[in-house]
């Protein structure tokens, strides 16, 4: 991942993978029930369906931004390949969410990335306030991004392979 320099503006990403020995039919149904989520972090604190398969509403609370609440839209599910969701606005989201599951050796390659903006979120007001800082405040954030991930993702392979 190439974060050195990123703003804002050109909506970085950031993506980690694993490989599950289970069949993608078998990772999809706990990758795309929103209701585990806030098992597997430390951020997100419930969701809640407003929409049953469209819309969602996730609580969240960071040490640095404190709680908010945003609505959530899926954008993308095509079991058992894709599940992905748009925060805020679909048009011009805060972020991009995307869980991707393809066969491999048997198993599952399971990847989740994330799309910062283009719209505005949490960490455009921390930028307005330190824009000097810009570059920092996004890598800093990515870098958090990429930890609560691989968390995820080992939670997931937990959950399935523990079976």
């Amino acid at each position: 991942m190439e974060w050195t320099g990123a703003r804002y503006a050109d909506r970085p990403t950031a993506e980690v993978s694993t490989w599950i020995d289970a069949l993608p039919e078998d990772v999809w149904p706990v990758v795309s029930d929103i209701s585990l989520m806030p098992s597997l972090s430390a951020e997100l604190q419930s969701v809640e369906w407003c929409e049953q398969g469209r819309t969602f509403v996730g609580r969240s609370k960071h040490d640095a931004f404190g709680e908010w609440e945003t609505t959530s839209y899926v954008v993308e599910c095509e079991a058992p390949r894709v599940f992905s969701w748009a925060v805020a606005d679909p048009a011009e989201p805060s972020a991009i969410w995307k869980f991707t599951l393809e066969p491999d050796n048997g198993g599952t390659r399971l990847s989740q990335w994330m799309q910062m903006g283009p719209g505005r979120s949490g960490l455009s007001f921390a930028i307005d306030r330190m824009p000097e800082k810009e570059q920092k405040i996004v890598f800093v954030r990515l870098r958090e991004f990429e930890t609560a991930m691989t968390g995820n993702l080992a939670a997931i392979k937990e959950r399935i392979e523990g079976r």
